[in-house]
């Protein structure tokens, strides 16, 4: 079967919450009076515009590529990732994930939802909710959203451009206003509304809460957390930052130069979304631009791909990839690959072990 990196067309959700940054400095397609909120751009139901599958969604080609587009995740199942840029021109509601159980109990799906924000613009003073300030308990909790006093216990950290959060299912959390960012996440899309600043939908209708399912999930205890500390070292020629690594995703962000370097797919597939400049992937002789903020899958059979910057008189770019890992070790492979000190990364991974 034919593979090569598969350009993703994004699916613009409006929101009442949205703005039009993602129109007007990210590249996407949407009446210039519409709210976007969300651009998905790696989803299940995304299509691939270019190649001989163009026009097919990702849940099309895992039937037809199989283990050749998703490496050791079962292609039965939904893509394993969601990857967003989200636009919160004024405050998301606040919110609450479940985990893998809870979902598959209740909800009847395959998974809860863990994710990650990266910041890529936040106005000055900008902050999101990440949880308690204290610790609490689920009837304080149901008292002060009945009470309308909720707002006492919330957390808020303040947030700028380059911030990494990592937000467990059962983090209560919010993204503030003025702040873009990009998104990755379980394939889920279950969402818990707590507090939605009494704002109303499109049908004139405040929107749905989901109070008792929210205080089935919440984690009660204080949240110290706050932005991540990177880990940043070289690797195969390669400036690389992880951001995140959890057991469901790995998001790095790398650095391209001019000069076609390679990228070991580590036996997954892999979510590239090119930031401010051009750049350009290679796979088997077959050649792929991206534009910036454009993403594009590269399928884990592929097992590397080659990249480089297209920016202007040898401009770098940088890309921020997600991928699941092949399994729990692939991380830590990768360290030591790249010469990383134990100490080092044992303290980085301890972020994401609670």
């Amino acid at each position: 079967m034919e593979l090569y990196p598969l350009l993703l067309e994004p699916l613009e959700r409006t929101a009442i919450w949205g703005g039009h940054a993602l129109v007007e400095r990210y590249g996407k397609h949407a009446e210039a009076s519409a709210k976007i909120g969300e651009s998905w751009e790696c989803w299940d139901e995304n299509r691939t515009t270019t190649g001989a599958y163009a026009g097919k969604t990702l849940a099309d080609l895992r039937g037809e590529l199989g283990h050749d587009l998703t490496g050791r995740t079962d292609p039965k199942h939904i893509f394993p990732l969601l990857t967003k840029l989200i636009d919160a021109r004024e405050a998301l509601s606040v919110q609450v994930h479940p985990g893998d159980e809870y979902a598959a109990r209740v909800e009847h799906q395959r998974t809860g939802k863990t994710e990650s924000w990266y910041i890529l613009e936040a106005h000055e003073g900008a902050s999101i909710v990440l949880g308690w300030n204290r610790d609490t308990s689920r009837g304080e909790y149901l008292e002060r959203v009945k009470d309308g006093s909720l707002d006492e216990l919330l957390r808020r950290v303040p947030a700028k451009a380059g911030d990494v959060f990592y937000l467990p299912a059962g983090t209560l959390h919010a993204i503030g206003r003025g702040i873009i960012l990009f998104e990755t996440q379980q394939a889920s899309d279950l969402t818990y509304r707590i507090f939605d600043y009494n704002r109303k939908g499109p049908d004139g209708k405040p929107r749905e809460l989901h109070v008792e399912k929210a205080a089935d999930v919440l984690n009660y205890q204080e949240c110290t957390a706050g932005s991540l500390a990177p880990l940043s070292y070289h690797l195969d020629g390669l400036p690389r930052t992880t951001l995140v690594a959890d057991r469901n995703f790995i998001v790095e962000r790398i650095t391209l130069d001019s000069e076609r370097r390679g990228i070991d797919l580590d036996g997954a597939p892999l979510v590239v979304l090119a930031l401010g400049s051009p750049l350009e992937l290679e796979t088997r002789g077959k050649t792929l631009r991206l534009e910036p903020f454009q993403t594009a899958v590269v399928p884990a059979a592929l097992d590397i791909v080659m990249a480089r910057s297209l920016g202007e008189n040898n401009e770098g770019a940088a890309i921020l990839t997600a991928a699941p890992p092949a399994d729990q070790y692939a991380i830590e492979r990768r360290f030591s690959r790249a010469g990383v000190v134990a100490a080092e990364s044992t303290k980085f991974l301890a972020q994401f072990t609670g």
